[in-house]
């Protein structure tokens, strides 16, 4: 699969994991400071019906600050129910979203799709293609710090046939390596090698 198609299974499969949900579960914090799961639901869909013209208007409502924050509250009125029904009409990624040929979008659901579910103590296997592209893109994707956290040490997930880089080796599961270089710190407890105490020096800064 491309990564558009890839996208797409992505949020379906947490568009089904969604409808399983109970209504005060959508109201639990996710590891987004300041988000609850409804909160990154309604930022995996903030960008498919935006032009670039649409994200200069936001930027300037954000004084250039925290756009993403913008597109959460426009969908802010809509319940649970109703973000749902939206993003069933938006699995395939559209607008801004299908950047890079929908990899961005993969990189962007897949992290927030972990982010609600390991609040939730609500585990899953990522399957290994989408896994494997999440974390290429993880580590070289100026839009998040993974290029920088990941800079100088090895990358070497237990679980999977993937490495990167060079120097102090990090090890363990794949899906906790990919949240650790998201910035979630939550994760490094999940990890082991001399390459964590690196990690988590660049995370706690």
């Amino acid at each position: 699969m491309n990564g558009l198609e890839m996208a797409t299974a992505e949020r379906t499969d947490l568009a089904d994991f969604l409808a399983t949900l109970e209504p005060e579960q959508w109201e639990v914090p996710s590891l987004c400071e300041g988000w609850r799961v409804r909160d990154v639901v309604a930022h995996v869909m903030s960008f498919d019906d935006v032009s670039l013209a649409g994200m200069l208007r936001r930027a300037i409502r954000a004084r250039f600050r925290n756009i993403n924050q913008v597109g959460v509250d426009e969908l802010s009125s809509l319940s649970a129910e109703q973000l749902l029904e939206r993003l069933r009409a938006r699995l395939r990624p559209q607008g801004l979203a299908t950047t890079f040929g929908g990899r961005l979008a993969l990189l962007d659901v897949a992290i927030h799709h972990q982010d609600i579910r390991r609040p939730l103590g609500m585990p899953r296997q990522i399957p290994d293609d989408r896994l494997r592209q999440v974390l290429g893109d993880a580590v070289r994707s100026p839009e998040l710090p993974g290029w920088r956290l990941a800079r100088g040490v090895r990358l070497a997930p237990t679980d999977l046939d993937w490495r990167h880089g060079s120097g102090p080796e990090i090890t363990g599961p794949a899906e906790a390596i990919l949240m650790a270089v998201a910035g979630r710190a939550s994760a490094l407890g999940e990890l082991g090698g001399p390459g964590v105490s690196v990690l988590a020096g660049r995370l706690a800064r």
